[in-house]
């Protein structure tokens, strides 16, 4: 079984990009972020290309989809005790006892705006959910865009970005009591080395000269992490491509599991 996590920056425009990665990768599961687009306006090309696509979409920000070979049993939009109940950024799909949750995590901008308090509030409150809806012998798989970075290892310049959006303390013990909790973070059973980066600005040049994030991450309970031999992420989905137009400032993080 593969799941594939990709924040694409708006579907419609890496639609040829998506198309590509599910003939090559051919996954069973794929959470997407940052569609952008509402749920009437799905490309049939999607259902053409046999995945069934369960929506939660808004334009012009935000907007999450999980792309299947299987219809889910169950879908829920949204969770309860969102600060921001009108932004599309979870949906959680069970197929069996599997059960997937596609998160794009609130940004925070900077650590004096209001949001990142509404964002440290909004990490708690899903994590809170997720802990009363499941449990960690459960098949869970939580995946997105989490916008941290878990470890200095995950940072191109770990002293430049001390205490800054993505990198500060408090965002990093929120993500480490979803760890206390019971999920593994998937990547990491497969590498230990560092400047391995999933998020890169398109200013600056920044792709090209190694400045990046890991932000993009696949969480699962010990049963998935138990089954996941392979976890990496496809860098050269943040290359230029000739006909497959732009490439999102993110690349797909896509995990096989026994």
């Amino acid at each position: 079984m593969r799941i594939v996590t990709w924040n694409v920056n708006s579907l419609t425009s890496r639609l040829p990009r998506i198309l590509s990665l599910l003939e090559r990768e051919q996954p069973d599961v794929v959470l997407l972020q940052e569609t952008k687009t509402l749920d009437d306006e799905i490309p049939s090309e999607l259902n053409e290309a046999g995945y069934v696509v369960t929506s939660y979409g808004q334009r012009p920000y935000n907007g999450v989809a999980i792309l299947s070979r299987a219809k889910p049993d169950e879908v829920t939009r949204g969770f309860p005790g969102d600060p921001v109940p009108d932004e599309a950024r979870v949906l959680t799909a069970r197929f069996g006892d599997l059960t997937v949750v596609d998160a794009y995590v609130v940004n925070g901008r900077d650590l004096s705006d209001p949001m990142y308090e509404v964002k440290l509030e909004w990490l708690a409150n899903l994590r809170e959910w997720i802990a009363g809806r499941f449990d960690p012998s459960d098949r869970l798989i939580v995946g997105g865009d989490f916008n941290i970075a878990p470890e200095d290892r995950d940072v191109w310049d770990p002293e430049g970005r001390a205490g800054t959006i993505h990198c500060s303390e408090p965002e990093r013990a929120e993500l480490r009591r979803w760890f206390d909790w019971g999920l593994v973070d998937l990547f990491r059973l497969h590498h230990d080395e560092t400047g391995v980066f999933s998020w890169w600005d398109y200013r600056g040049g920044a792709f090209h000269r190694g400045m990046g994030l890991r932000i993009d991450l696949l969480l699962g309970t010990r049963p998935m992490a138990q089954a996941c031999t392979e976890v990496r992420i496809d860098r050269n989905e943040r290359r230029p491509t000739a006909g497959e137009g732009k490439p999102s400032d993110h690349a797909p993080v896509i995990a096989t599991f026994d």
